[in-house]
């Protein structure tokens, strides 16, 4: 037997796996994951290494291949599952074996541990009293106040003692070298919840929820490990029907991974799970510091923690026994890695309960199509809550507002008088409302009134954005500048903003309602490390009667006092270059309706279009998920959309634009040269290739772009396909100039 072996993740220059052969008293240890010692390079240096593939075929002249020298027993722990996981990663989604490993692993480097230190004393109360008598007398302040705080305490914290004692190290040396005392610390692993004492009350559930839970616990308990997606309309309690099923799952002595797509989800989430299930939660998210993220995983090894709850990284907890997996709004595109490689934590979900024995429950008001397809034709469970969780809380009554029919009739304002009349009786009840609009800043663009020229970003092809204060801000790069009092291009001094973001929404909402306390929620208030928290906390507690903002609002949040949401502009994500958005129209809308009404109080919903017979709008309005599936369906079957055709897009980028051409035509004519063998060998459709051609934004960062799409049904086909394409393209001289990722849709 032989095993393929990557080469330590810290030795960032080796990319490829080496082949060694396994000693055969080491073949029943070594599997796929295991950590191993090898004889490297050619002083046969011992290395670490991680196996990832086991072969009878030799791939070199087997005189040259080298035995492996042993196994690391420290490493064959819950990485062995990782690094099975990493391989995939890399197999299926076209990354380097380095890219998947750092995915998988994101804590491998040292971070520097937090060191709790204490001052402990060693002789008895009557001895240090005694040696703080001879202090005093000595006239050796600070030993003596060291040593008369030992009388009372067995041990004081190293912090207090310098802090509030002013002593440092030099007084308290010799005090250590005689024996007195001793100063020990410890490992402190931080936790990002802060513990209070908070209980849940008694949670009733309705027939709906018992019957999906009784059934999940019948099916766990008779072995059946399977994806189920639980389909309920916003407010009929997922939530409540997860918790019920962890609980089924710790008792069985195993461990739960819970998926949220936002970090703005995290606190009234996390406070839900941390009330049922106390110090057993813990959460990671990118704004945590590395420390605090490997102390997260360091409890999840050690287990302290038993549930883990955070976005798509947390897939990656090193759980020894993971037994649950749960996807909350599964939806949302923050599940998809924007990085190589390209994953999507839905399908990467699938793949870790199949390799670990674990079920993974799906929840959506609003599932994607393609996990709602799965589930209608039965390849995964359905589970459905058709009614609210609270008996008092109906669905909110919903108006499209035609803002075609707004401007006939004279008005040239971004709020429509149903929404204007709604919000004034909102602010005299004592009630709140929710603003969305999904762009950020001032104005969508800059732009000149006499050339008709718009202000764009110097290192990409899209315009400025123009924020409060005269900023202009891209959005892709990050370039700043100040607006311009003339025309960059004809020197006009007809220059100015044109569209609507939060921020000009927040100017607008204060002038209207003077009275009224306004928040406003985007990127932008919330860059801090806490700042979606204190937002969020604020409008909890009542602290403003109106708050504004990005999607990033409208997604999992419950607050009782809103009863009226306004939806300025429903169309901006409708005319978008994809083809799924439609299907984010829907969905973003429902979500958006969802947020009133889910306390006693009755909920309105005001959604203002251009576009009001639009089937994403009409559906959404009436928060029927099943006519909207229909209709999308048609779509994307006349089209050849996913989820009926499998869509991989091979993505290019380099600095310099006659290089990606040329690269590019490499790959079309590779990819219909293979893809030919593959249909003929597979006896399947034709590969459907579209393109080359230039991405949305044809440059980013002075880096231009360019897609070639590939069509078919059979999605390990597109995946051998890319397999050929990236061996192909290591010969090309063109290959360390141009980077390619694949990113399946």
């Amino acid at each position: 037997m032989y095993a393929n072996i990557i080469i330590d993740i810290s030795h960032e220059m080796v990319d490829r796996p080496f082949q060694y052969r396994i000693p055969a008293h080491l073949e029943p240890e070594i599997l796929v994951g295991t950590q191993v010692r090898i004889p490297f390079g050619a002083g046969n240096h011992l290395r670490k290494g991680y196996v990832v593939d086991l072969t009878k075929q030799a791939e070199f002249d087997i005189q040259k291949i080298k035995d492996i020298a042993g196994v690391v027993v420290e490493g064959v722990t819950a990485q062995t599952r990782l690094i099975q996981l990493a391989w995939w990663l890399k197999e299926r989604y076209g990354s380097t074996m380095n890219q998947a490993l750092k995915t998988v692993l994101p804590v491998k480097q040292k971070v520097k541990q937090k060191q709790a230190r204490f001052i402990r004393r060693l002789l008895t109360r009557e001895d240090i009293r005694a040696a703080a008598d001879e202090a005093a007398r000595k006239h050796y302040g600070a030993r003596e106040r060291l040593l008369r705080a030992l009388e009372d305490a067995d041990e004081i914290p190293y912090e207090v003692a310098a802090d509030q004692m002013n002593l440092t190290m030099a007084s308290i040396k010799p005090l250590v070298e005689k024996g007195m005392i001793a100063l020990e610390a410890e490992t402190v692993f931080r936790n990002p919840l802060i513990r209070q004492d908070l209980k849940s009350a008694a949670v009733e559930l309705n027939r709906e929820q018992e019957a999906a839970v009784k059934d999940f616990a019948d099916r766990y308990d008779r072995g059946i490990r399977e994806t189920a997606l639980l389909y309920g309309v916003t407010g009929s309690g997922k939530t409540e029907v997860y918790m019920e099923m962890i609980a089924h799952v710790l008792k069985a002595g195993r461990q739960v991974i819970v998926l949220i797509p936002e970090i703005a989800l995290t606190y009234q989430t996390v406070m839900r799970f941390y009330k049922r299930f106390g110090s057993l939660v813990s959460i990671i998210n990118s704004r945590m510091s590395q420390g605090e993220r490997y102390d997260q995983f360091e409890r999840a090894k050690n287990g302290q923690v038993r549930i883990m709850i955070g976005p798509r990284s947390a897939l990656f907890t090193p759980f020894c026994d993971p037994g649950l997996i749960i996807m909350d709004e599964e939806h949302e595109t923050a599940y998809k890695s924007e990085t190589s490689p390209r994953y999507h934590a839905r399908e990467v979900a699938v793949r870790l309960g199949a390799t670990c024995n674990a079920s993974v429950v799906l929840g959506s008001a609003t599932p994607s199509l393609e996990a709602y397809t799965k589930a209608v034709e039965g390849t995964w469970h359905l589970y459905q809550l058709t009614q609210r969780a609270k008996k008092d809380s109906r669905m909110a009554q919903v108006h499209v507002v035609d803002l075609r029919t707004e401007l006939k009739e004279g008005n040239r304002s971004m709020f429509s008088r149903k929404l204007l009349e709604a919000m004034t009786q909102r602010l005299k009840a004592g009630q709140q409302t929710m603003l969305f609009m999904n762009r950020r800043g001032y104005a969508s663009f800059v732009s000149c009134r006499s050339c008709g020229e718009a202000v764009k970003c110097p290192h990409c092809d899209v315009t400025l954005t123009l924020h409060f204060g005269q900023k202009l801000v891209c959005h892709y790069c990050g370039h700043e500048t100040k607006a311009p009092n003339h025309c960059p291009q004809c020197g006009s001094p007809y220059i100015a903003g044109f569209g609507t973001g939060t921020q000009k929404v927040e100017e607008m909402t204060k002038k209207m309602f003077p009275q009224a306390r306004v928040l406003r929620m985007d990127m932008d208030t919330t860059s801090k490390k806490e700042g979606h928290q204190e937002i969020l906390s604020a409008f909890a507690q009542g602290k403003a009667d109106i708050l504004i903002g990005t999607q990033m609002i409208v997604k999992g949040h419950d607050f009782p006092k809103v009863t009226l949401v306004g939806v300025l502009a429903a169309d901006l994500s409708l005319y978008t270059s994809d083809f799924r958005c439609g299907e984010r129209t829907f969905q973003l809308l429902c979500q958006a309706a969802g947020r009133a009404g889910r306390g006693e109080l009755f909920g309105e919903v005001v959604i203002q279009t251009y576009n009001p017979e639009h089937y994403s709008i009409t559906c959404a309005a009436a928060q029927d998920y099943r006519s909207f599936y229909r209709q999308e369906m048609v779509y994307r079957d006349m089209l050849g959309y996913p989820p009926r055709i499998q869509l991989l897009a091979v993505m290019a980028s380099c600095k310099s634009e006659e290089t990606l051409n040329e690269a590019m035509e490499h790959l079309s004519r590779w990819a219909g040269e293979e893809g030919g063998l593959l249909e003929a060998e597979a006896e399947g459709g034709r590969v459907e290739m579209i393109g080359p051609a230039q991405a949305t934004v044809y440059k980013v960062n002075d880096i231009y772009r360019k897609i070639l799409y590939l069509k078919q049904e059979n999605c390990d086909i597109l995946i051998k396909l890319k397999s050929c394409l990236e061996q192909r393209r290591r010969n090309a001289w063109w290959q360390q100039q141009v980077m390619i990722q694949y990113d399946f849709a």
